[in-house]
This record gives structure tokens, sequence and C-alpha cells, in this order.
């Protein structure tokens, strides 16, 4: 009598294991909870692609900026000047120091240098060609036809700063060559891997300049024409509050961050391996955006149905958004055999211990 009892329990059981299956899993009908309030529920269709879809347009760069030209540079404080004059060694290299040492000349905080017969005079403010006619006119007072020749050996007083997610940050000179936005990213080595491409900021003279560098892969951008000025100061931000967070049945699930402007259902659930094929419902593929949200809007649930691997293309086409969680559910017989997993343990000390008790 037990064991014709214990019998039929064991086969109601296996008759309603996926209903108490362990695991989580999903249909479009469990979505609704009375704890979480009102939740949309939405197919992924060519329809709703449509209608969600982020369609991604950064803000024009400002005319203030793309209408800046930097004019010829200007001599400041710090700039080490190299001076000859020709026919006049003594001026040139004096002591056993070469030519380059010894004529190599820093401009002092006043904006002036020294330099021999003149004492002071003023460079700071001065183009090079402005402050070589100035120097040459003044040498003439004790030299007859001295020939001048400045140049500029280090560029110390005109600064931007680099900082935030490249590889190189810091301080960059200007110099002869007017330097712009892009070049100044490439040399400060590029990127780091946690960059956010599209939170560039660019600090002037008390105003903030937000800007998308991945915009440089697309056509009329207008990145390279920004020249940078001294005082400028770039920061790249970092990822980390672009978050999509990618569960269920899929070979690596994952919190993953990304770095661009867009990012789509196809690239979180490639990057987290693809779905398992030995153990995913192709039918259960949702997205579950909002539930992090306090403002007053309703959840939203969107599924997709890829049974089809044309079904992925709508999945290259859904643009996720940030915090949105991917979920990929299990297959039936997934959730059947995990559940007998669990029974057979269980079913076999049930055995066990109605087969003591009878005897």
């Amino acid at each position: 009598m037990k064991r014709s009892l214990l019998g039929v329990l064991l086969i109601t059981a296996l008759v309603q294991g996926c209903a108490f299956a362990p695991g989580q899993h999903m249909t479009p009908d469990d979505v609704q909870d009375k704890d979480t309030g009102p939740v949309t529920v939405v197919p992924i269709t060519s329809t709703s692609v449509n209608q969600q879809k982020v369609i991604y347009q950064a803000q024009p760069v400002p005319a203030t900026l793309t209408g800046y030209r930097p004019g010829d540079y200007r001599i400041g404080p710090g700039d080490n000047l190299i001076i000859t004059v020709w026919e006049h060694a003594e001026l040139n290299s004096p002591s056993a120091q070469t030519q380059v040492e010894a004529s190599a000349r820093v401009v002092r905080l006043d904006g002036t240098l020294y330099y021999p017969y003149i004492n002071s005079i003023k460079a700071g403010g001065l183009t090079v060609p402005e402050f070589r006619a100035n120097l040459q006119k003044a040498l003439g007072q004790y030299l007859t036809g001295a020939q001048v020749d400045v140049n500029i050996q280090k560029y110390d007083s005109q600064k931007v700063i680099i900082s935030g997610a490249v590889k190189n940050p810091g301080p960059q000179s200007l110099t002869n060559i007017p330097l712009n936005l892009v070049d100044a990213i490439s040399r400060a080595g590029g990127e780091s891997s946690d960059a956010n491409l599209a939170n560039l900021i660019l600090k002037r003279d008390g105003h903030e300049y937000v800007m998308d560098i991945d915009t440089l892969n697309r056509t009329n951008s207008r990145l390279n024409e920004i020249y940078l000025k001294d005082g400028d100061q770039l920061h790249l931000g970092n990822d980390h509050a672009n978050k999509i967070y990618v569960l269920g049945e899929v070979q690596k699930p994952q919190v993953m961050n990304y770095g661009t402007s867009t990012f789509n259902l196809m690239e979180a659930l490639g990057n987290a391996g693809g779905i398992s094929q030995e153990t995913a419902n192709a039918e259960a593929i949702y997205v579950i955006r909002g539930a992090q949200a306090n403002n007053g809007q309703p959840a939203t649930v969107f599924y997709l149905n890829a049974k089809k691997p044309t079904a992925f293309l709508l999945a290259r086409q859904f643009d996720l958004r940030t915090s949105d969680v991917v979920f990929v559910g299990p297959a039936n017989i997934t959730r059947w055999n995990r559940f007998i997993s669990q029974l057979l343990p269980s079913a076999t000390v049930v055995g066990t211990t109605a087969a003591f008790n009878h005897n």
C-alpha cells in the first residue's frame, strides 16, 4: 500500500514537474506583479522596433568652437628661445658649450629675457618675427649690420589639459602648429578600454561642451575642425554608468559596459557568447526596461521569438538603453531536467525510508 501511494505521488510530481522546476523562467503572462506596479508587455517586431528605436543624433558642434582659428604663436613665460647672431660667435657659443645650449634663452615670468649688450628685452606676447625684429634693432645700437635668427626650442607657455579615460592623460603644449581636438586625443594615446566615446567634455572660458568622438566614424563629422587654445581642458568620461545586464541561458551571463552612442540587443547577446543552444528557449528572449526607474513611468518588457534566425535581424535593430536587463529563458526540457535532477535524490531518500519501514 505504501509503495502504491509513493508511486502515485512520484507520478503526480513528474506530471507537474515543470510547474515546480527550479531556476528562473518567464512567459509574457508572468511579468505582471502587483508589487512592481503596471508593466507593459511588447513583442519585438518590425513595428515595435521602429517605435522604440533610439535614433541617436549627436548635438551639433557649436559655431563658437568651429569658428575659432589660432593665430600666429605668441611667445610666453617658460618658452626656450634659440637666438643666433651671425658672424658674432661670442654671442652664440661662450665657454665650451655648444651653440644650441648657449643660445637657449628662457622667457621669464614677466615676459622678458636676458641677452648680452641689451641686458633685458621683452619677448612675451610677441610673435617670433616681431621679437626677432625688435632684438635685431636693439643689437644694431652695438653691432653693425647684425643679422639675427630666432627659433623656439621648447614650447612651455601655452598648454591644454587632457584627462579621463585616455591612455596618457596630462598637459599638452601648444606650438606654432595649431592643435585640433582629434590630434590632442591621439597624442594622449587614444581612448582607454573603459572610455565612453559619447561623453567628451571640452571646458573653455567657463563653458562646457559635450561631444561624441564616436561620430568620427560618421559622415559630416566636424570634430577635426575644433582647434584648442591655451587653458582648454578635455575630459573623456568612462563607461561605468552605461551598464546592461545579460542573464539567463547565455554562455556568459554578465554585467556589460558599453562606451558607444548606441548598443543593440544583438551586440549584447553576442558579447555574452550567444544563447545556449542546449538549454535556451529561443522563444523567450526578454528585455526588461525601467525596472529601476522611479519616474512614475511603467516598466516595459519586450520579448523576442528568435526561433527563426531572421529574428536576429530584429535584435540587431533593437537598441538597448542604460540599465536594461536582457534575460534568456530556459527551454521546457531544461526545466524538466533540472527538476528531475532535484527530484531523484529526494525520491531515493523516500524510497529508502519506505523500504526500511517495510522491513
